[in-house]
């Protein structure tokens, strides 16, 4: 019988750790040779198996001395709740919003995606079916995953609560963003396949600064967008500071914190996505996230 130790133990981890930051330094999800799904750390080289953990990524994590071939990777965790940030890079404000007659927020702009919009590393993203679907975006964005419960923050505490960092997706039907009435954006945003999460969750304690990260979004190998996080209008502090304001953010909350300039609505024409293109997302230290585009499957027969 292995006896279990706890992965703080683990050369994986930091020696200091933040009071809500990830126990191991990354984090995947993964479907197993064996059938099950299990929380792991990532292989060391590709075709290695991953070594298994069991509990909570938000709780404590133990090693199980125990591996698994991964046959199929999952998003890093299941969110309980997806808070988005619109409009937070100057650039993208200035390609899109500002064209608009739309002033610059006096406070992070916030909308949700559901948590069945979430899909991972690899999966495809479905072209809806739906009058004007062909208007598809891509938008890769830093997310931040609370590990410790918070409410009434403050920015200068706020990335103690932070367990990790991941590249998320804000895939966008854009004519269902801008004209699904009343100025709200959540329809277009939300369609199934809509948030890509992964491919690892990436500890706090391994990002000094959530604000000097370069992010990426490559369509078929070309470069969309290439920018950095010191972009951002409202900081990930200041973000968590105005979510926390009189609300309990939840360990597991993910929060999207904005996309950067590229995306295809500010070109001219558009070069929306379709079926056959490819989305690889990148932001330093995070990987790659990687996902087609495709025709949805029948839904009949799901």
């Amino acid at each position: 019988q292995v006896k279990q130790q706890s992965v703080r133990a683990s050369p994986f981890a930091m020696a200091t750790p933040r009071r809500g930051a990830l126990p191991v330094a990354r984090l995947i999800r993964f479907l197993g040779a064996d059938g099950k799904i299990h929380y792991g750390e990532p292989p060391t080289r590709p075709g290695l198996p991953a070594r298994i953990l069991e509990g909570c990524p938000f709780g404590e994590l133990k090693a199980t001395g125990h591996t698994c071939q991964v046959t199929r990777l999952l998003p890093p965790i299941a969110p309980v709740n997806i808070f988005c940030i619109g409009l937070n890079y100057m650039k993208h404000y200035e390609e899109s919003a500002k064209k608009r007659g739309i002033a610059l927020p006096d406070y992070p702009v916030i909308f949700m995606k559901p948590t069945t919009a979430v899909c991972g590393p690899e999966d495809a993203v479905w072209l809806p079916q739906i009058e004007k679907g062909e208007q598809l975006d891509w938008e890769v964005e830093l997310g931040v995953v609370i590990g410790e419960s918070c409410r009434n923050v403050k920015a200068a505490d706020a990335l103690q609560y932070v367990s990790g960092y991941v590249i998320t997706n804000d895939v966008s039907s854009r004519h269902w963003q801008k004209e699904s009435g009343a100025g709200q954006w959540i329809k277009g945003k939300s369609f199934d396949t809509f948030c890509p999460v992964g491919p690892m969750l990436v500890s706090a304690d391994l990002i000094k600064d959530p604000q000097t990260l370069r992010v990426v979004t490559k369509v078929n190998g070309e470069i969309m967008q290439d920018s950095n996080t010191s972009d951002m209008i409202f900081s990930v502090a200041k973000i968590i500071e105005w979510l926390s304001n009189n609300m309990t953010l939840a360990p597991g909350t993910l929060i999207m914190t904005g996309t950067p300039a590229g995306v295809a609505t500010g070109r001219s024409p558009p070069n929306w996505l379709k079926a056959g293109d490819v989305m690889e997302l990148e932001i330093d230290q995070l990987g790659v996230l990687r996902n087609p585009i495709v025709s949805p499957p029948d839904m009949a027969k799901l």
